[in-house]
């Protein structure tokens, strides 16, 4: 187990939330290759996203929305930040204050400091899969358990339904 898997696995299981993890190929850790790959209903899957506010110093949050929506970048998680740009963390960005890979980032493991929304339609899911701390693991869980994690916060409207444009 990778030092990134254990921290996150100690965090969950210290907070009593029942998970499992899912092995899975790096190359297709990316969430529409991994959904169809697996089986998995792209509605069971969570994107974890890192965004950064324009600010002085920047602001980061991480965001945890559905793999069917469109994370509000510009509106609502913008405001919430209370900056006056906010744009996707690059994936050095992501890498640096994660310790994660894109594509295996997750709210759980994360250093103090660091925010985590999730967008008020991923815990009405049964179970989702999010990332798993690395590109080679992902976890399912029941995305209300989620809220039992010190940083994390359930907002309304974070996200909206994704463009089919």
């Amino acid at each position: 187990m990778e030092p990134i898997e254990q921290r996150i696995e100690d965090e969950l299981s210290g907070a009593g939330i029942p998970f499992e993890w899912m092995d899975c190929d790096p190359s297709l850790a990316d969430t529409a290759n991994f959904c169809a790959h697996y089986g998995i209903d792209p509605d069971d899957s969570a994107n974890a996203i890192l965004v950064v506010g324009k600010s002085e110093p920047p602001r980061h949050v991480l965001c945890v929305v559905l793999a069917t929506a469109r994370l509000d970048v510009n509106g609502a998680v913008r405001r919430r930040l209370g900056t006056r740009k906010a744009s996707f963390a690059p994936p050095e960005t992501t890498r640096e204050l994660t310790g994660m890979e894109i594509g295996g980032v997750t709210p759980a493991g994360l250093p103090d400091g660091l925010p985590v929304w999730v967008d008020s339609a991923v815990t009405e899911r049964t179970r989702v899969v999010i990332g798993g701390g690395t590109r080679s693991r992902k976890i399912l869980v029941a995305p209300g358990e989620l809220a039992r994690l010190v940083r994390v916060e359930v907002v309304e409207g974070l996200a909206g339904p994704a463009s089919t444009a």
